[in-house]
């Protein structure tokens, strides 16, 4: 089990928060914790079944501007 932790700007999640949403559909993992922050920046967790699929997942969700993320074993 895996939890894939992304960060990202308010600007960033504008230009390509459709998008992000329909990689996390892709990777069916679960959003465990979601925190829109005053200044627009949003943190969100998920959890993802196989280690494969978490790395495939943050590196997807890196590709995009303004966006951070790592993953970490739960």
């Amino acid at each position: 089990m895996w939890q894939v932790n992304i960060t990202c700007t308010d600007d960033a999640w504008k230009l390509y928060g459709t998008e992000f949403k329909a990689i996390a559909e892709k990777y069916q993992g679960e959003l465990i914790s979601s925190k829109k922050k005053s200044d627009g920046t949003r943190i969100m967790s998920y959890k993802i079944e196989d280690v494969n699929d978490a790395e495939a997942f943050q590196e997807d969700c890196a590709n995009f501007s303004g966006f951070t993320t790592y993953f970490e074993s739960l």
